[in-house]
């Protein structure tokens, strides 16, 4: 739950994959997988 919020909030443009707990890093990296924005999952974006 709490890792697609935050994948949402970076896909919107709000938050940055840098801003993520690191306890949710790859729970968060999965989901912008799925939503095929990978891109968005490293530390720089």
């Amino acid at each position: 739950m709490m890792a697609m919020l935050f994948a949402i909030n970076i896909a919107k443009g709000k938050r940055t994959f840098a801003q993520v707990p690191k306890f949710l890093k790859d729970k968060v990296r999965e989901c912008l997988i799925d939503m095929d924005l990978e891109h968005l999952a490293k530390e720089g974006a």
